[in-house]
């Protein structure tokens, strides 16, 4: 576990970082690891965690009240799921079911929170980083963390 978080520095999301703020982040973000055909979560299930994929393929499931489950799209390395716990939504508003082998790093949203509180700076650029991620394929990303982004400035 602690050699994954060791190679926090080179994962893309946190590149240009100091070294306290990749120390803080490295006591934030724990490891992650699920074997193929693994239900992470559900749509529905209380929104936890904030999820970065380093390796392996998820698909991301939703259930419409009225059929059967979608695919809506598959996310493979250095993509970011578990959104839902990131803007406050109370309830995850897909699943995410592994296709492989998946390790990720993931980061509680209320470590999340204590840590844009406490490091506002490192917060404001982690935020903005996973919104860069996550926005070629939810277009209002900026838009939907922009209240976020904001009350970290009034700090």
């Amino acid at each position: 576990m602690a050699s994954m978080l060791d190679s926090l520095p080179i994962i893309p999301l946190f590149n240009d970082l100091a070294p306290y703020q990749v120390s803080k982040l490295k006591g934030s973000f724990e490891y992650y690891f699920g074997q193929n055909n693994t239900v992470i979560f559900e749509q529905g299930d209380p929104a936890s965690h904030l999820y970065l994929l380093l390796r392996g393929r998820v698909a991301v499931r939703y259930k419409p009240y009225d059929g059967p489950p979608i695919i809506l799209t598959r996310l493979r390395d250095g993509d970011v799921f578990g959104w839902s716990a990131v803007i406050g939504s109370s309830r995850y508003t897909s699943s995410i079911v592994s296709e492989t082998q998946v390790e990720a790093i993931r980061i509680h949203k209320e470590d999340l929170w204590d840590l844009i509180t406490h490091e506002p700076a490192t917060g404001k650029i982690i935020i903005d980083r996973l919104a860069q991620i996550v926005s070629p394929r939810w277009k209002n990303a900026h838009e939907q963390i922009q209240p976020l982004l904001h009350s970290i400035e009034r700090k």
